[in-house]
């Protein structure tokens, strides 16, 4: 007979269990942007906004670039430049502390801009507070560029981990090749940043860097991510073959 303590115990064990390393990266892959792909369905405005966090997700995206593009612009007062768009991600967060809806993304949202803003002020360069972001284009356009190369293409990764298909679409041409071009989509995007915004960082403008940012920032990460939708819908609609009887 089976022990009740012992069965309790393989319960409770079950309840606790460390999610795998697999499961984790899986449920990370589901929770961003594109963990909005729904594998043949039609992509529509309202899941691609939903990608950015709906209307607050686009708002708290925006609005600290923008704060410090019209401060620094009008005023050339790096601290208050800096400082303001802090302000208002801290008060994103409290807004969703109080609302009681998901607070993570604010707070990285928040300790993104905390960070940049103390690396210009430390190094008195208003430049640096768009540093980080470039080097995180430049480390994701190698990350994307290597994918490819070894035939791994990073998009792939995702999008198996997202509908739970592992690697097994590496042994499928079709979908390979679809993932390659999808990889390659996501690379012109940060090409496009690395190629704008390292020239102005050189060149100390921080005014336009902040201006560029905006434009290649949200409209570039939406047209990424609608080709992918669409090449997603293309190689995962396709019906199964019959087999006659």
């Amino acid at each position: 007979m089976t022990d009740p303590d012992k069965a309790a115990e393989g319960s409770a064990d079950d309840s606790v269990r460390t999610p795998s390393i697999s499961e984790t990266f899986s449920d990370a892959a589901r929770r961003s942007g594109l963990g909005q792909l729904k594998p043949g369905e039609t992509p529509t405005a309202g899941a691609l906004l939903g990608a950015l966090g709906g209307v607050r997700g686009l708002v708290e995206s925006v609005l600290p670039g923008f704060t410090f593009l019209l401060l620094f612009t009008f005023t050339r007062d790096l601290t208050i430049s800096v400082l303001v768009p802090v302000v208002v991600a801290v008060a994103f967060v409290v807004a969703r502390a109080v609302s009681r809806t998901v607070i993570t993304p604010a707070i990285a949202g928040a300790i993104g801009i905390a960070l940049t803003a103390t690396l210009s002020l430390v190094t008195n360069r208003a430049e640096n507070n768009f540093l980080p972001g470039i080097v995180i284009n430049v480390a994701m356009l190698l990350v994307l560029l290597v994918s490819i190369s070894v035939r791994w293409p990073l998009i792939g990764i995702f999008i198996g981990l997202i509908v739970g298909e592992g690697t097994e679409w590496r042994a499928d041409r079709i979908k390979r090749r679809a993932f390659t071009i999808a990889t390659w989509i996501w690379v012109i995007p940060s090409a496009i940043r690395v190629a704008i915004q390292v020239p102005l960082y050189l060149a100390e403008r921080a005014d336009l860097l902040a201006a560029t940012k905006l434009l290649t920032g949200i409209p570039l990460y939406i047209a990424a991510l609608w080709v992918t939708w669409l090449l997603v819908r293309a190689i995962y609609s396709k019906p199964e073959p019959t087999v006659a009887s």
